[in-house]
């Protein structure tokens, strides 16, 4: 049901732009509180970190619970983020607040994309979860540019006000919107736990992994990069990522759509991406032009990243959805986290404009881990009828 995939969209929107509405003010916060862009990256790299950490088992406790109360009680504690923020706290605190959502988020959107495809069938399944997913895009063209650009033209906390407004609506449009969801029939978490032991499954995690390190190794220092490597200012940077973000919402609509035909090709294609990527950015030099250009592209090919993530560990294990998609944000958040501290790295160490490189590294090592479960599937179909 379509309505569900929206309202699951728009709390998507909220917690992206809370999570990643960081990386367009980072500069910003490392000079307020006094230190290095680096260390500014924690703020993204340990809320990744805690849903590494803590994803799957969280999913698992509250697999029983009302999915409507999850969806809103996960909303509510980005929305105290948000609030808190804004007061431009001690760094210490802020970063204590910046965790805190990060044990829901994994929650909220295994309960989402659960909720999406509640009453879909098979076939329409990829498409609504697609439009869960086109959150990300969208909060990338709309919430995201736009807290950028408020905090260029006054101060850092008028982006996470910005972060509460979109909290408090999403927080209404699912309590009034959505009907209660009591859960009929729980799994057993041993049942659930089993997929862990699948080599394909295990592969297709370390897919997950490597593609979103190569991603973020430069996405997060999406402002520090363009500001550094290819001379732009705040104001500029805002509309890179205005630009970004509208090429991104097209990406997953596409994405979708091929998604249905073949997961393995399209997520291929987009995973390309970080190998395109370094070459472009390296060749266009300081060139206006050809810098918007290498941003579309960029987006166009990051922004499916997390929707063929998920949809391609999911397929490796159909009937553990809610658990598999809870496996694929925390190591899609793990993988945020290494690309977060190897990029920062490799900012302090050699220069910004190197970053790019890593992902391509790390970009061979996603298709090689594709490679891998292609292999084992096909030593499966071979084995199975012996088997028989």
């Amino acid at each position: 049901m379509k309505k569900y995939a929206y309202i699951g969209c728009l709390g998507f929107i909220a917690v992206i732009t809370t999570e990643f509405g960081v990386i367009g003010i980072l500069p910003q916060l490392a000079e307020h509180y006094q230190i290095s862009i680096d260390k500014a990256g924690y703020l993204l790299s340990a809320f990744a970190l805690i849903i590494a950490m803590t994803g799957p088992f969280m999913t698992l406790l509250t697999s029983g619970f009302d999915r409507k109360k999850l969806m809103l009680a996960a909303i509510a504690v980005f929305l105290v983020t948000g609030v808190v923020s804004s007061f431009s706290p001690p760094f210490w605190l802020l970063m204590l607040v910046r965790i805190l959502p990060a044990f829901l988020q994994p929650v909220y959107i295994a309960t989402a994309l659960s909720v999406a495809v509640s009453k879909a069938d098979k076939k329409h399944e990829n498409q609504l979860m697609g439009i869960v997913f086109s959150g990300v895009a969208i909060a990338m063209v709309t919430t995201v540019p736009f807290a950028t650009w408020v905090a260029s033209m006054y101060t850092f906390e008028y982006s996470f006000i910005i972060q509460t407004i979109v909290s408090i609506i999403a927080l209404a449009a699912i309590y009034l919107s959505l009907p209660s969801m009591p859960v009929k029939e729980k799994k057993s978490y041993g049942s659930q736990l089993k997929i862990l032991t699948q080599p394909i499954f295990i592969t297709s995690t370390a897919m997950n992994f490597f593609m979103i390190t190569a991603w973020f190794s430069t996405y997060s220092y999406f402002a520090d990069y363009l500001n550094k490597a290819k001379g732009m200012d705040g104001t500029m940077i805002s509309y890179m990522l205005f630009l970004f973000g509208i090429v991104g919402v097209f990406a997953n609509w596409i994405a979708g759509k091929m998604l249905s035909k073949s997961i393995p090709k399209t997520t291929a294609f987009f995973l390309s991406g970080t190998l395109i990527m370094p070459v472009l950015l390296y060749i266009s030099s300081d060139h206006l032009i050809s810098n918007m250009i290498c941003i579309v592209i960029w987006g166009f090919m990051y922004s499916p990243s997390f929707l063929n993530a998920s949809t391609y560990m999911i397929s490796s294990v159909p009937g553990s959805m809610e658990f598999a998609n809870s496996l694929a944000t925390s190591f899609g958040n793990l993988g945020v986290t290494l690309g977060t501290t190897l990029g920062g790295w490799m900012i302090v160490s050699q220069g910004v404009v190197y970053n790019p490189w890593i992902g391509f590294v790390f970009g061979l090592l996603a298709f090689l881990m594709m490679i891998m479960r292609t292999v084992l599937e096909r030593r499966e179909k071979i084995m199975l009828p012996c088997q028989q």
